[in-house]
């Protein structure tokens, strides 16, 4: 087996199927049959058998078979595998669909054809899903080598009831203790839970180099979009590893990205929306522009080991999106107020961000802040910019902020 992931996924799955269409068949559901000439010599009398057609049986429920939990993940798990028209031609199927997921709904039905063939009963077989997934996994990666990299993903934890969150393409979150043999510093940190893992998955040719560059880079968008999610503190590990096929793991220098402080539970009902956000985050964000820059900036923040090292980044992040005039024009803490807060919230949060700017101000001039509160300020500043960056790229905001701003507070005079 050199998939494990795949494997599990596709496992759970087919024993879904099988309680799903045992369930239908006790109910009165007939399987079709055909007639057959089981002979088929010449010479002799015509010995005829029923042969059950089990994949037009499970075809003609593959909209029933859709809802079913485990459903879902298999279909992207294949959908992201570059070889899948291979395994598809190779069972005869006479029409490919084009369309990653489609293929991946065509690939499953004609597994579950090949795992429940010329049966009349739908009864989990271990033994005949093994050699289902034998031939499957041969057509997706003979003369290909799977490379799987791993990095740990710090300052999350997944329900416990969730071993693995797959985010397409090869790429998901997992709990370090569901990845065979994984090296014992990947998967356990300073506590008694395993850290959760960002892990790629690729099937490549053998003389290719590990895609740890790829994968450097798709694990950070999932961190950046997990800071964007969820508030919270997180980071990637210093060291990741990668290893081909069944080979041993190698640790590689992946460089970190700060230091968690906070411990972020995703719970069971939050997995589809994360998935869906990373994916977004993953099309939307910018390469270049204002708001890549300020993107950057609150990542920069939320790397910094003491709040009054982030206040300069998160306030240069908000000055680039709300006030290109420069600070002398002193139009931010007005234009965030009205675009982050309620109507009658506004004044005090105007107030609360000069007061940032006059801290930002004593730290740059080296004076130890005397007031109480001062961490709370910073806080609440970056949980503004980050729903500001959030709602932008998910299209809830439009991209110019000081527009927005400015409308709005032209409403408020009006209004008032």
């Amino acid at each position: 087996m050199r998939d494990r992931t795949l494997h599990s996924i596709l496992e759970a799955f087919t024993a879904d199927t099988a309680a799903q269409l045992s369930a239908e068949t006790a109910g009165g559901a007939e399987i079709p049959f055909e007639v057959i000439d089981a002979q088929g010599r010449p010479g002799r009398v015509p010995l005829y058998c029923y042969r059950p057609l089990t994949t037009d049986f499970i075809g003609q429920r593959l909209g029933l078979l859709s809802g079913l939990p485990t459903y879902a993940p298999a279909a992207r798990a294949l959908a992201g595998l570059d070889r899948l028209t291979d395994y598809l031609s190779q069972r005869g199927e006479p029409r490919i669909p084009g369309r990653p997921r489609e293929r991946a709904d065509a690939a499953l039905l004609s597994f579950l054809g090949r795992v429940f063939a010329d049966r009349s009963d739908f009864g989990f077989d271990p033994v005949r899903f093994e050699l289902a997934y034998s031939e499957l996994e041969r057509a997706l990666y003979d003369g290909h080598a799977l490379t799987v990299v791993i990095a740990p993903l710090l300052g999350i934890a997944l329900d416990h009831g969730t071993r693995e969150v797959a985010l397409g393409d090869g790429l998901s979150l997992i709990r370090g203790d569901a990845v065979g043999e994984a090296p014992a510093d990947a998967v356990w940190g300073e506590t008694e839970e395993p850290h959760v893992l960002a892990m790629l998955t690729m099937s490549q040719e053998r003389s290719m180099q590990p895609p740890v560059s790829v994968a450097r880079a798709r694990f950070r968008r999932v961190l950046t979009a997990l800071r964007l999610f969820e508030r919270g503190g997180y980071a990637l590990g210093p060291l990741a590893w990668t290893r081909t096929d069944t080979g041993p793991w190698r640790p590689i220098p992946f460089g970190g990205s700060g230091r968690p402080r906070l411990l972020t539970l995703i719970r069971g009902d939050q997995e589809d929306e994360l998935r869906a956000f990373i994916n977004l985050v993953g099309r939307r964000q910018p390469s270049s522009g204002e708001m890549a820059w300020a993107l950057s900036r609150f990542e920069m923040g939320c790397e910094r080991l003491a709040p009054f090292e982030a206040l300069t980044d998160y306030l240069l992040a908000l000055r680039a999106l709300l006030e290109p005039e420069g600070p002398q024009s002193g139009r931010l803490a007005q234009r965030l107020a009205v675009i982050c807060g309620k109507s009658e919230e506004r004044a005090g949060l105007a107030e609360r961000t000069a007061r940032a700017i006059s801290l930002e101000r004593a730290v740059v001039a080296g004076v130890a802040p005397a007031e109480g509160g001062a961490d709370r300020l910073v806080d609440e500043l970056s949980e503004h910019l980050r729903a500001l960056l959030r709602d932008t790229l998910c299209g809830h905001l439009d991209h110019d902020l000081v527009g927005v701003a400015d409308d709005l507070l032209a409403e408020a005079v009006t209004v008032g």
